[in-house]
């Protein structure tokens, strides 16, 4: 290198860079751009994925066949990787490392289901800003996150990894980590040192799999498409995310990965999206399992005509048989080249060329910056969901000599970090039983009984070898004296914490359910310990809704607790003795069994809608909690609710504002939502639909006047009859309150 090419002049605009690069670049170092291979160093890493070969990613990085790695976690492999890159391959490209950072990478926020029901976009925003620089810290530049799937069938394992339900809420809550993650950028639109890009996924529809079985096909109404699944990913190609992943299955019979509408009649044409798209891991090899290509180089082929830009394998790449398929004209090669275009102009904009290292003496301090920590514990905070209270939360603390914490999850710390996570600290983590502790000091005894065992999952997966750690039963662990240990040390408390639900291992990726109830002898032991007669809070450690009827009916209060991360015991130890109060706020409808499923929000009034609540003749056609659902230790008054203007035109905007007052004597948060119904139209509308929400603090006896604006964004959908954007002249039903339940409402007209 002489160290003056064009592409390597930073005072040259990025596009000229890229135009000068592409040019020298020969079809099959073209096609190694776009191929993005697993690097599996670490040893359980490699075991569970024997097929990854290292000695052979790095020659492919050598020889110029890989343009990007996935999975090196630490910055001296970076590193060494990337000086292969830079030193020894054609003409000196640098590799973009790229991760699934989830929910975080050191420091462990709450799973992103808890995050998003914290109703704060902002808190959303701050926990990927901390990922983006401890990833960048590592070498990483690049997320696979956020998911912004919607999820309305609980059974879907990978619910955790997204805001729930409503694409009103999913929007907010992608359009606040795309920020988070790729932070303020330059005139050319390059990232900070600190910010990674993000890539939102599974483009699309991968939260709808057919009986929420995991890799299953979608089969999705148009309706449903446009107005549900797709508005969370507009919402992040308008906050500028870089990259979109798209999704394995089959959408209405075409695999995402192979599809020339999705990719690029909706995503670029319809949405703008302006970055590159990656495939998820071996998708494009799946478009000849899923027959819908005839072999490799036919799915290569069409994935790159649908618009797939990069290819993430595991091993054999099918964008390395590019060259072939060019030769005998199924793509072409500008085409090809416009795929090479968007990843050269991602590596240009984390100005990699300028700086392709990690800098390790800095990594250390990054990686355990207290002020991280104490991100997590505010986000675990703002995430707990108070489900029941009957009057025994907050714990009256000077009336407590002893409290019995009983339940396997209580002092699981690999179990309090969630799943999807690969380099965490277990040694740093906070339990459950580590926060009351602490909070309680040696004023109160605190007790500690495992209890009931919780069984392992029926089939094993590859992320098992790499996530799990040893728990406390095995082979021979004896549930009956455990169960009557725990039962035992409730007797002599004043009050028992049972810390219940899911491992970690139990929700995420390939680990979808049949059952939402609570696995093992979890219900025994409640009921078991409920008949002492000593008060019982359940907090639950889930990423789904379980079967909480009989709870709901026998215990005097439920808080949801979700995977908390990292520093999460500190935050539910705070919320049950009152040092906070929680506010967050159900992301998805709570079903009572999971014969309901789906059960959502915004259904549809359809036929005999007086009947609506006897659907089932063995259940109530009722969910156990509704979207939006959180107690608080405060009382909230919701009045004065109006709306500016009471008659607007199509196209124009009004302000509905409302009086929220504090009225208890204590300091809290409220969660204000605003939900509309429209009347009549050119289609059915939903009962209700989620079109603004606020997270406010109040004092006590504050008041304030709150205010959200609706116009064309809010009022149109798609409609399926006229196949387009519709705003429609009717009257508006409008409620605010702090639930879908919210009884105060006024209308409006559009004409």
């Amino acid at each position: 290198m002489t160290g003056n090419e064009p592409f390597r002049n930073q005072d040259l605009p990025i596009t000229e860079r890229v135009e000068d690069l592409v040019s020298r670049l020969t079809t099959e170092q073209k096609a190694g751009q776009v191929s993005q291979f697993f690097y599996f160093a670490t040893p359980e890493a490699s075991e569970a994925n024997a097929d990854n070969d290292v000695n052979e990613v790095e020659q492919a990085i050598v020889e110029g066949r890989a343009g990007s790695v996935l999975f090196v976690r630490d910055v001296a492999t970076a590193n060494r990787l990337q000086k292969l890159a830079v030193e020894k391959s054609p003409l000196g490209i640098p590799l973009l490392f790229g991760f699934d950072v989830i929910h975080g990478f050191r420091t462990v926020m709450p799973a992103p289901l808890a995050v998003a029901a914290s109703f704060c976009p902002q808190t959303a925003r701050r926990g990927q800003e901390v990922a983006a620089r401890e990833a960048r810290s590592v070498g990483i530049h690049w997320a696979f996150a956020p998911m912004v799937d919607i999820a309305r069938d609980p059974r879907w394992g990978r619910m955790f990894e997204g805001a729930g339900e409503d694409p009103y809420l999913g929007s907010a809550m992608a359009a606040a980590q795309v920020q988070g993650f790729q932070g303020e950028l330059d005139e050319q639109g390059r990232l900070g040192a600190h910010s990674i890009l993000a890539g939102p996924k599974h483009l699309a529809g991968y939260g709808a799999a057919v009986g929420g079985r995991d890799y299953e096909d979608s089969d999705i109404s148009d309706n449903e498409l446009w107005n549900v699944y797709l508005p969370p990913f507009h919402a992040a190609v308008k906050a500028g995310a870089a990259n979109i992943m798209s999704a394995y299955m089959d959408l209405n019979g075409i695999p995402a990965s192979g599809n020339r509408w999705l990719l690029t009649e909706v995503l670029r044409d319809e949405m703008g999206f302006e970055g590159f798209v990656v495939s998820d891991a071996n998708a494009v090899r799946s478009l000849a399992t899923q027959h819908f290509a005839k072999d490799l180089t036919d799915a290569a082929a069409r994935a790159m005509h649908a618009g797939l830009d990069m290819e993430m394998t595991m091993a054999d790449p099918a964008y390395s048989r590019l060259p072939q398929a060019i030769a005998e004209g199924a793509v072409s090669e500008e085409e090809l080249d416009q795929a090479v275009r968007r990843v050269l102009t991602a590596k240009f904009r984390l100005g990699l060329f300028e700086h392709p290292f990690a800098d390790e003496s800095l990594t250390k301090e990054t990686l355990d910056a207290p002020g991280h920590r104490e991100v997590a514990r505010e986000a675990a905070e703002k995430s707990l969901v108070l489900l029941k209270n009957e009057g025994l939360l907050p714990l009256d603390v000077p009336a407590l000599k002893q409290v019995a914490v009983v339940g396997q999850l209580a002092d699981s710390a690999r179990d309090s970090l969630g799943p999807w996570i690969f380099d965490f600290d277990v040694d740093e983590t906070v339990t459950v039983l580590d926060g009351l502790r602490a909070r309680f000091g040696e004023a109160v005894e605190v007790t500690w009984a495992p209890g009931a065992s919780i069984p392992d999952r029926i089939f094993p997966s590859m992320f098992d070898a790499m996530e799990a750690e040893p728990t406390v039963t095995g082979e021979g662990y004896d549930d009956d004296a455990a169960i009557d240990l725990a039962v035992e040390q409730a007797r002599q408390a004043d009050v028992v914490v049972v810390v219940a639900g899911q491992r970690q291992n139990q929700t995420g990726e390939k680990a979808s359910v049949s059952s939402l109830d609570l696995p093992g002898r979890q219900l025994e032991q409640l009921q078991r310990l409920q008949e002492t007669g000593t008060p019982v809070v359940l907090v639950l450690m889930s990423a789904r809704p379980l079967d909480l009827r009989w709870a709901d009916e026998n215990l005097p209060a439920i808080l949801q607790a979700w995977y908390p991360g990292t520093r999460g015991g500190e935050a539910v130890a705070a919320a049950l003795v009152g040092d906070v109060s929680p506010a967050g706020r159900l992301p998805f409808t709570w079903v009572r069994t999971v014969g309901q499923v789906p059960m959502t929000l915004s259904h549809y009034t359809t036929f005999q809608p007086e009947s609506a609540h006897e659907r089932y003749w063995d259940e109530p056609s009722t969910p156990l909690y509704p979207f939006g659902h959180g107690l608080s230790y405060a009382h909230f008054e919701y009045s004065n609710l109006r709306v500016d203007d009471p008659a607007i035109g199509v196209g124009e905007t009004t302000t509905v504002r409302v009086t929220l007052t504090n009225v208890s004597d204590r300091e809290a948060d409220e969660v204000a939502q605003l939900y509309l119904h429209q009347r009549h139209g050119s289609a059915s509308r939903p009962v209700r639909e989620l079109k603004g929400f606020q997270r406010v603090t109040l004092a006590p006896g504050e008041r304030r006047e709150l205010s959200f604006e609706l116009g064309p964004d809010e009022l149109r959908y798609w409609n399926a009859a006229t196949r387009g954007w519709v705003q429609d002249a009717s009257t508006f039903d409008v409620w605010v309150g702090g639930s879908s339940l919210a009884q105060l409402g006024t209308t409006f007209e559009v004409r």
